[in-house]
């Protein structure tokens, strides 16, 4: 199979939601959609659709629910696929081995190199039927708490199209450049040793270090503050606490006698 990237991966998949009741949680699949890069999305039998709660649960995805496709069967919604897999919770006597979706997806992903998968999700009360699941070559589950399985239809296709997205860029998917940076340069070393020097002059002011019998404080304090890395405005905000320590309290007398 002749690889393709990333992006060409996520663009042939197509998620597929069956007889699904509630409005709401198609557009919380859109959303869930648009956020991992799927934009493909296929309706078999939808109780309400269009709807606006499905526009309103989208926020923001509305255009995967506008090119969203309608069947009436999942044999319709399937043509042209080369490879469907089924999501199911329930164990099942027939059809596919189910596989948990971080040892699934890989493989499925290998197959967007001959053309279109289906990701296959059941309604929100019984899920797929048996003769649905037996219409898909794979069979995917996600490994849930044992004690407590529900997992909302919403959520169900999230888990998915992550773990898609992550493998289809090998867990290193580009990050969003609309942040803004957290850290600064690093400082300076004259302003490590302007800092060094500020608390020193705190300390023996406070009465906190005795310069007659230093001991270690200072070789530790070092340490410790070479651990951090310091940056620039970490250290704007170091000397700005020592300059306010410096300054007397409200209301404290100053001894002005020299004598």
């Amino acid at each position: 199979m002749n690889p393709i990237s990333p992006i060409e991966m996520l663009g042939r998949i197509c998620v597929v939601l069956c007889n699904t009741s509630h409005p709401g949680n198609i557009g919380a699949a859109a959303r869930a959609m648009k956020t991992m890069g799927l934009s493909r999305l296929t309706l078999v039998n939808p109780k309400q659709f269009p709807d606006d709660e499905a526009t309103a649960r989208a926020s923001g995805a509305a255009d995967v629910l506008e090119h969203a496709r309608i069947c009436t069967s999942l044999e319709e919604a399937l043509q042209g696929t080369v490879l469907a897999a089924a999501l199911s919770a329930r164990q099942r006597d027939l059809g596919p081995i189910p596989r948990p979706a971080r040892q699934a997806v890989p493989e499925l992903l290998q197959w967007t190199a001959q053309g279109d998968i289906a990701l296959v999700f059941g309604g929100e009360t019984s899920g797929l039927t048996n003769a649905e699941v037996e219409q898909c070559q794979r069979l995917v589950t996600v490994p849930v708490n044992p004690d407590y399985g529900s997992l909302n239809l919403g959520a169900a296709v999230q888990v998915l199209c992550y773990e898609v997205r992550q493998a289809a860029f090998d867990d290193a998917p580009p990050v969003s450049s609309l942040a803004t940076p957290f850290a600064t340069p690093p400082a300076s070393h004259e302003e490590v040793e302007g800092f060094y020097a500020h608390l020193e002059r705190l300390m023996t002011a406070t009465g906190f270090l005795n310069p007659n019998s230093p001991r270690r404080l200072m070789p530790k304090l070092r340490r410790l503050f070479g651990r951090a890395a310091l940056e620039k405005d970490e250290i704007n905000i170091l000397r700005g606490i020592l300059a306010a320590a410096e300054k007397p309290l409200p209301g404290a007398k100053i001894n002005r006698d020299n004598s």
